[in-house]
């Protein structure tokens, strides 16, 4: 993991009012789903707008593309065999203890214990669920999904309105903040609508119901489109596409699209037209929360993210979704503004982690003495607002499947993590090497400047170069993170 760049200026403190935080994200949405982008024919237009007004970083990932355990790294700024976050966090892996610390000093622990007002809306998945299971449809059938989250799990989050995971976009369920494990309620509405609106009561805020009016405040607002099921969403958003059949058989078109005599090209035929639909449902609602920011005063002052958990295959490379180094799951969309602070603009050269953002947006927001040593994310503040850093020239790439973490045949956990995938993104590579617990090592090795649809594996092509990346690249990951995953090159 070689560092490139010279100068670091100093940190980028911020001395005069704190500012406020609005991080925005939705589940399982690709980078190539912007509109501005113009890699696939949705329409965007609000985070068109927004791209325009602030920093897009092209080259963000998440580093393990899977729901809880992106969000663990968000939260704790720690890779997941530090934040102990490996896998989902689901019933059949509560034994092994797979969720989010409570003695995790997250971000927003930081945020409160120097004043802020704190809120978090929609889906949170970092519980697992234990008996008695809450009665509601994830937790029906053979794994159990869904679970309350206790206030004193919360990580400082004062004003709650969330669930773990519950897909059912358009009867959502919630846990108010005062709410206790069998008090949950359902909503007639689809599930990003009603966050926005929930987001706006935040904002507005009358009677001093939601926050402290006195203190700055840092909404997440987490939705769960656009992820499946794919057709549970508004009409509305569906007949968008209905004069678009040319553009969307161009993407049906892509060679990484398995043909109709495939399950997954199958797949990808049936649900890519409301999953486009489903962002552009996501978009207006994302516009609307950014339009209450204005109308209420916070533009100026409020730092807004837009990103996602992980992106989505959809079938493409005959795969489902996430859990995997192609490009549709591992590259997610990263949008910063803080107007008058950064500086609008598109950059390629940070390969943004998602580890990195826990530092990066409390050193934007003047707190970077307060950042834990155990923080293994790096700050890139100073590079946001105009700044040299010294940038890292890869990522890492992490997956641990749930048929290893519950196999009998391994004693320990530390035993359990050494195998499955490990691999890094360069600017130009993607390198993943698949230890089997029995089987031969698979490789895999993209130019993905050469090949963008990750068509053509090199690594029996290019031996050397796989080993080149691996000792210089990922190897100091594995270190770094305190995983103990090795491999050789028999």
């Amino acid at each position: 993991m070689v560092i490139v760049g010279i100068l670091l200026l100093g940190s980028c403190t911020n001395k005069s009012t704190p500012p406020n935080l609005l991080f925005v994200f939705p589940d399982q949405m690709r980078a190539s789903t912007l509109g501005f982008m113009e890699k696939e024919p949705v329409m965007t237009p609000h985070l068109d707008r927004f791209a325009s007004e602030g920093l897009v970083l092209t080259n963000a990932v998440s580093n393990a593309p899977v729901c809880s355990p992106y969000r663990a790294m968000m939260m704790s700024g720690r890779y997941p065999i530090s934040n102990g976050v490996v896998s989902n966090t689901t019933s059949k892996l509560a034994p092994l203890d797979i969720q989010l610390r409570k003695d995790e000093v997250c971000w927003s622990d930081i945020l409160k214990e120097n004043g802020y007002s704190l809120g978090y809306i929609g889906k949170w998945h970092l519980d697992y669920p234990h008996e008695p299971y809450i009665d509601c449809a994830n937790n029906r059938g053979e794994t159990k999904w869904n679970e309350w989250c206790p206030p004193e799990r919360r990580h400082g989050f004062d004003f709650w309105y969330s669930y773990d995971t519950y897909d059912y976009h358009m009867k959502p369920l919630y846990w108010s903040t005062d709410a206790k494990r069998e008090e949950f309620h359902y909503v007639d509405q689809w599930g990003p609508e009603h966050e926005a609106d929930m987001a706006l009561n935040y904002l507005a805020n009358e009677n001093g119901e939601y926050r402290d009016n006195d203190k700055p405040f840092a909404l997440v607002v987490s939705m769960n489109p656009p992820h499946m099921p794919y057709n549970q969403l508004p009409d509305k958003y569906v007949r968008m596409y209905d004069d678009m059949d040319e553009q969307i058989q161009e993407l049906i078109n892509s060679p990484s699209v398995p043909d109709t005599s495939d399950r997954w090209g199958k797949y990808y035929r049936k649900h890519i037209k409301n999953q486009l639909a489903m962002v552009t449902g996501v978009d207006e609602q994302f516009g609307r929360i950014l339009q209450g920011l204005k109308d209420f005063g916070y533009e100026k002052n409020t730092i807004v993210v837009f990103t996602s958990d992980h992106g989505d295959n959809l079938g493409k490379h005959g795969k489902i979704s996430k859990t995997n180094p192609y490009e549709e799951s591992f590259n997610i969309p990263f949008i910063i503004r803080w107007p008058d602070k950064i500086k609008p603009r598109h950059d390629s050269k940070l390969l943004l982690s998602v580890p990195d953002l826990y530092p990066s947006l409390l050193d934007l927001m003047g707190f970077s003495k307060e950042i834990p040593d155990a923080v293994e994310g790096s700050s890139f503040a100073n590079y946001f607002t105009g700044g040299d850093a010294e940038l890292p020239t890869s990522q890492l790439y992490f997956i641990v499947r749930h048929n290893n973490l519950l196999n009998p045949e391994f004693g320990s956990l530390k035993q359990k993590l050494s195998f499955d995938e490990r691999g890094i993104r360069t600017e130009q590579y993607t390198l993943m090497i698949d230890r089997k617990a029995n089987g031969p090592t698979d490789i895999y090795l993209w130019d993905r400047k050469a090949d963008p649809y990750q068509m053509n594996n090199l690594a029996k092509e290019k031996p050397e170069l796989v080993e080149k990346l691996y000792k210089k690249e990922l190897l100091p990951w594995l270190i770094k993170t305190g995983d103990e995953w090795r491999w050789e090159r028999k």
